[in-house]
């Protein structure tokens, strides 16, 4: 079993974020090291005429994702408490990360220094940083949204998908399935069929999300 892993996401996503609670609580059962990285949705999806996130005052991922890059060079665990706390702030409280009084709380919780919202935001090299990370999961593993796991062996894993998130004996199930999954070449997509009931178990996990968001979803198709 690999000891290091990376996790591609975007905060914005419910998806990445039940992968996330999932993959940590692989974490504190095993031996396991998680290199958080960048993936920006805004940017993947943006319709023609849009502006770049990178040239908006303000972009629901991708500022704090900048946030998260500044704390990344600090520490990764850092960045790590920082996507936690984001994410049960949208995805099971139902608030805004990206509004800066409840990020200035967040990032006060997790022991952050007090200035890392404004200093981040103030550095454009953490626009650089973000940038790479998503540039490089575009180029390297055909990237098209998140969650995205690399394991050692570059093998690329686009999920797994699964809500809600197992935990215990059935966390580390899937991430065996994962790691059995990785090694078979040519297999690239395994699925389910979502039923109606799958559809309503699914709209009620994400109920704190689609109350909060504020912007419409866009999803190009998968290349």
């Amino acid at each position: 079993m690999p000891t290091e892993i990376e996790f591609y996401f975007d905060p914005m996503c419910p998806w990445a974020y039940q992968t996330s609670v999932w993959i940590r609580d692989v974490r504190s059962q095993i031996d396991l090291d998680i290199r958080w990285r960048f993936f920006s949705l805004e940017e993947i999806n943006r319709p023609d005429g849009k502006r770049h996130p990178w040239e908006r005052s303000l972009a629901y991922g991708w500022t704090p994702m900048r946030v998260a890059a500044w704390l990344r060079r600090i520490d990764m665990s850092l960045c790590d408490r920082w996507y936690e706390a984001c994410g049960q702030a949208l995805h099971v409280d139902g608030r805004r990360f990206y509004d800066r009084e409840v990020a200035l709380e967040l990032l006060k919780s997790i022991g952050a220094p007090p200035t890392a919202w404004d200093d981040a935001l103030a550095d454009a090299t953490t626009h650089d940083d973000v940038r790479d990370d998503h540039d490089r999961a575009v180029a390297l593993y055909g990237a098209f949204g998140v969650p995205i796991i690399v394991l050692p062996n570059q093998r690329t894993i686009f999920g797994p998908v699964v809500v809600p998130a197992p935990t215990g004996a059935d966390a580390l199930k899937l991430w065996e399935m994962c790691n059995a999954y990785s090694e078979i070449d040519g297999l690239f997509e395994l699925k389910t069929p979502k039923t109606q009931s799958d559809l309503r178990m699914i709209a009620r996990e994400f109920e704190p999300y689609l109350t909060a968001r504020q912007w419409t979803t866009i999803q190009n198709p998968a290349p």
